[in-house]
């Protein structure tokens, strides 16, 4: 095939600059731009935005799960249509490594000689073709004119070509006929992940387990709600919201929709969205049993955006505790001082491997900057930003800040060592590295879980979206060498 619209992706425009929590970033760019509403002959709003919005996700790195809510919100765009919109547009960026394996297969040029508007709609129209009931003339029309409301008139044809193509093949053969050789990178096709993932879930979970754990990456969460202690009561929370009291944390409440931010409680800061796994964490820093008694000095070594440290601060108030919350990033510690209010929290600007504090603390934790893979489900894109080569570098961070906590807890204290992610060279390969180098001793984790249970054979906790309905956190608990 060949037609216009064809040049290199702006140096720009490739996910090469990545951030994580703990280390110094920007806020995120494009975050809070309004989106600039657009009315094209032929062409529906819901698509028009979910184009828009996959433009914002490439040039501006910013999240769709940030953007698009406000920008249905902004349009005016409601029920059907809003669900519409959500579809196409979470379904475009989780499923982007087997939609462009399939417009690949039909397109005479490379993927990264065609301009990145053409390409977006193509993935826009390929993704209903392949996951949707919509009907193909409808894909295969509205994806040319999104082509030329773009811009690229003279890829009109090019893109008519291609989505023709591509339409008269039904979906499970082009999965069939594009399916690569090996079971995981198999699975990982089918699920649309790229295949270091897979392995990475494979070597904790084993084959057995690998397809439902992939596939719960492709379906839409619940939201959690914390309801926060003193303030109100999970079932009290439950009662207002319509919600769920949670499954295994004793402040969470699950809803299947709506929008938590419309919640009263949530409007008031008496509750607030937080996955239940990261509420277990949370409490079990706060639980975990200590020798001697517990003097009240908590700490929070990695505190940015704040959800445990509000979670901590607040059974803090209640036991007459402190915490100290350290954040590296201006912006996050910001965010994290809005996020404890008036809570018995104190925020400080620092590097956690350096914060510059007095040794002593009882209780410590070390929510780890990581790659985040154990929350894929909530960031539709995150998958195709994510690199393996960025592990080498965070676990060096991890290691550096467990040894910093350990410096700063008291002997007999206690150090709980987390991360949303179940690679185990973000994880185990951290925690027993400790254990080796710094003597420290591990302790058994799963009973500050209680009642969840298949969190693993190993003394610490690992969690996952389809045995628990959480993210897939991990935590171990530490207690330093004397």
């Amino acid at each position: 095939m060949s037609g216009g619209g064809f040049r290199s992706r702006a140096k720009g425009s490739k996910e090469t600059k990545r951030t994580t929590k703990g280390t110094s970033r920007a806020p995120q760019r494009g975050a809070d731009k309004p989106t600039q509403s657009r009315t094209v002959p032929g062409l529906d709003a819901p698509r028009l935005l979910a184009h828009e919005v996959l433009g914002r996700v490439r040039a501006d790195e910013a999240y769709a799960n940030l953007i698009l809510p406000k920008a249905l919100k902004q349009r005016k765009i409601t029920e059907r249509d809003a669900a519409f919109t959500t579809e196409i547009t979470y379904g475009t960026l989780r499923a982007q490594g087997v939609l462009d394996a399939v417009i690949a297969d039909c397109s005479s040029r490379p993927l990264d000689q065609i301009a990145p508007e053409v390409l977006e709609a193509l993935r826009l129209g390929t993704y209903q073709l392949l996951y949707t009931r919509v009907e193909p003339h409808a894909a295969v029309d509205t994806t040319v004119r999104l082509v030329d409301a773009a811009g690229h008139e003279h890829a009109k044809g090019f893109a008519n070509a291609i989505m023709r193509t591509i339409s008269r093949t039904p979906a499970e053969k082009w999965i069939e006929k594009l399916t690569p050789k090996g079971e995981i990178a198999a699975a990982a096709f089918r699920h649309a992940h790229p295949t270091w993932i897979a392995e990475s879930f494979s070597r904790v979970l084993g084959l057995g387990d690998l397809e439902e754990a992939l596939a719960a990456d492709s379906q839409r969460p619940s939201v959690h709600l914390v309801a926060r202690p003193g303030e109100i009561s999970a079932e009290e929370l439950a009662l207002i919201t319509g919600g769920e009291p949670g499954r295994y944390s004793p402040y969470a409440v699950r809803l299947d929709s709506g929008d938590p931010g419309d919640a009263e409680p949530v409007r008031q800061g008496l509750a607030a969205v937080q996955d239940e796994g990261s509420q277990l964490i949370a409490r079990a820093v706060v639980e975990a049993p200590l020798e001697g008694p517990d003097q009240g000095r908590w700490l929070d070594l990695c505190a940015g955006p704040g959800g445990k440290a509000a979670l901590m601060g607040a059974l803090a108030r209640i036991d007459g505790a402190h915490v100290d919350a350290v954040e590296v990033s201006p912006h996050r510690a910001t965010l994290v001082k809005k996020t404890v209010g008036d809570l018995p929290v104190t925020v400080h600007v620092a590097d956690g491997r350096e914060p510059g504090l007095e040794p002593g603390f009882d209780r410590v934790l070390v929510d780890a900057p990581c790659t985040g893979l154990g929350a894929l489900r909530r960031r539709p894109e995150a998958r195709w930003r994510k690199s393996e080569s960025d592990i080498a570098q965070l676990s060096l961070l991890q290691f550096e800040l467990l040894a910093s906590a350990l410096k700063l807890v008291r002997p007999g204290g206690v150090v709980v060592y987390s991360t949303c992610s179940p690679d185990l060279r973000e994880t185990r390969s951290v925690v027993d590295r400790a254990v080796k180098e710094l003597g420290a001793t591990e302790l058994a984790a799963h009973e500050l879980v209680a009642p969840m249970d298949n969190v693993g054979n190993e003394l610490s906790v690992q969690m996952w979206p389809h045995r628990h309905g959480t993210d897939a956190m991990f935590f171990a608990v530490l207690r330093r060498a004397d």
